[in-house]
């Protein structure tokens, strides 16, 4: 299964658009882009393999691997990216502002169905852009 995670960029954060081929997902938010510095800038563009994790905080969710110069980055619930992330990435239902949103722990469960599903068959992969105009 390939995803894609289609961002817009913001100084105050970074919204996205998470997809399935043709058909969305979820949107996302995440911190703002600052050379991938960690705690405070969202991951860099690329192409992840997505695996599965739990954690005693956060149930189970979604973990990015391989990521450059960083670790422990996850898919995991979240409203407002400057208060509750530190470089990992929020699925929600309605993007509110930037790196802010609703109805997370919805969007979590319909991408992580949608990914543990896919998991049994195969390996799942998140390829992150930017929008183009």
């Amino acid at each position: 299964m390939e995803l894609e995670l289609i961002r817009t960029y913001y100084p105050d954060g970074t919204n996205g658009e998470l997809k399935d081929g043709a058909q969305q997902i979820c949107c996302t938010i995440e911190l703002p882009w600052l050379m991938n510095v960690h705690n405070i800038s969202c991951i860099p563009e690329a192409k992840y393999e997505l695996a599965k994790r739990y954690h005693e905080h956060y149930g189970w969710h979604l973990h990015v691997l391989n990521v450059p110069a960083r670790e422990w980055i996850l898919i995991h619930p979240a409203t407002d990216a400057e208060t509750q992330l530190k470089g990992c990435i929020a699925p929600v239902s309605v993007l509110v502002g930037h790196g802010k949103g609703t109805a997370t722990r919805i969007a979590n469960e319909k991408l992580r169905s949608l990914v543990y599903g896919a998991m049994k068959n195969e390996k799942v992969f998140l390829t992150i852009k930017s929008k183009t105009l």
